[in-house]
């Protein structure tokens, strides 16, 4: 193309590209600081073949092509006994199973929204907002937005290609930087010149020179994490490959982030311990895996909730998968968590206790988990709470 077209390229490149704020390029928490890391799972995951309620015969009985085996140790296809009622798929066994046992991992299932639309997009933005469902009149406005804007000293970011809703609307230009395709550098030197030249002399040209720099750096710092994870060890693909990206600036420089992950809509030959979910299922726990190794000793410090938008259906479909639901099952992680133990509010997994006799009930509100786990995690005051979710009551669960 001549330069005419490239300028007018990089110009469109420039204002599609995601938000990035500048202010904090040289800042870097105290490396003890509390971390948080906010995985959304896009698409609503059957965490029934996740945590396996194994002690319910209505289990087995729903779910005759999906279900996983009782624990059995001569199986290796059975669940992963972790109490008396609860088990774990066992495509998890060698990535999450073993921060479990370090007591660094705790589930709570029957937890998610009130917002009633199984709807994808209804529901993600109910729980990016963190709003009360009375109060949800625009969502412009997300409570790790809302967080950020409480707490003093904690960096955030989103490893996303567009800034998400939870960002959005708050007092700080959080950024927010894809890891999709980040072999090789943003902008080579000279197409960085040419983007400097155009805001040169414009009240722009600080932020764009900073931008271009911030792009650079980061890139040059995933393609060196990047090399240092082909060790030899066991390599985590997808997820994981990102999650160690991630570890580089969670470790260095973020303190607050949030990054999503699609593909969990499971309508269709859903599998069980093959198949789709479970090779979903593989990738997030190794990439946790990689995450928690990454981090090294601010693992300690650290604390990673996974979360979806909803559950599905308790039963199986005519498709060998699953439907939208209610109720899910979220994940707490982190070195210093209260972990290896089945936390929140139950009820014994059986027909009379499905939400219209389909769903798992929600008993545990999202809105009061995180905000106890919030609030324990940075030390929050009761106001501060409110500020990021009205109308809430954190429910302190002790797991951090």
């Amino acid at each position: 193309m001549n330069r005419r077209e490239f300028l007018l390229a990089a110009a469109s490149a420039a204002i599609a590209a995601p938000a990035l704020s500048f202010s904090g390029k040289l800042f870097a928490a105290p490396a003890n600081t509390p971390r948080f890391l906010m995985v959304f799972l896009r698409g609503g995951y059957d965490c029934n073949n996740l945590l396996v309620p194994y002690s319910s015969d209505f289990y087995y009985q729903s779910r005759p092509s999906l279900a996983i085996a009782k624990p059995d140790a001569a199986n290796p296809n059975s669940a992963i006994a972790l109490d008396a009622n609860w088990g774990l798929n066992p495509i998890l066994h060698d990535s999450i199973y073993p921060l479990w046992q370090r007591k660094q991992l705790a589930f709570v299932p029957f937890a998610g929204t009130d917002d009633m639309s199984r709807s994808h997009f209804e529901t993600q933005d109910n729980i990016e907002s963190g709003e009360p469902t009375e109060l949800r009149n625009n969502y412009r406005s997300g409570f790790l937005a809302r967080l950020s804007g409480v707490l003093t000293g904690v960096p955030a970011i989103a490893f996303t290609d567009a800034l998400p809703l939870s960002f959005q609307g708050g007092s700080k230009d959080i950024p927010n930087i894809s890891l999709r395709g980040v072999a090789k550098p943003a902008f080579d030197e000279r197409q960085s010149a040419i983007l400097s030249e155009m805001y040169k002399g414009t009240s722009l040209a600080a932020a764009a020179t900073d931008g271009l720099d911030l792009r650079q750096k980061v890139s040059k710092d995933l393609q060196d994490e990047m090399a240092k994870a082909n060790r030899g060890a066991a390599s985590a693909k997808n997820f994981a490959e990102e999650t160690q990206r991630i570890a580089t600036l969670m470790r260095q420089q973020y303190r607050l982030g949030f990054v999503d992950i699609g593909g969990w809509d499971t309508h269709v030959n859903q599998g069980s311990t093959s198949g789709q979910l479970a090779n979903n299922l593989s990738n997030l726990g190794q990439g946790l895996a990689a995450y928690a190794e990454a981090l090294g000793d601010e693992w300690n410090n650290t604390v990673v909730v996974v979360a979806s938008e909803f559950g599905r259906t308790f039963r199986e479909n005519g498709n060998k998968g699953t439907d939208h639901g209610h109720g899910t099952a979220y994940w707490v992680l982190g070195g210093k968590i209260n972990g290896g133990h089945i936390a929140g509010a139950q009820v014994a997994v059986n027909q009379n206790n499905l939400l219209q006799n389909r769903d798992y009930p929600v008993l545990n509100n999202y809105r009061d988990l995180l905000g106890g786990l919030l609030g324990r995690t940075f030390g929050l005051s009761g106001k501060q709470l409110q500020t990021v979710f009205p109308q809430s009551k954190p429910r302190d669960l002790q797991l951090v």
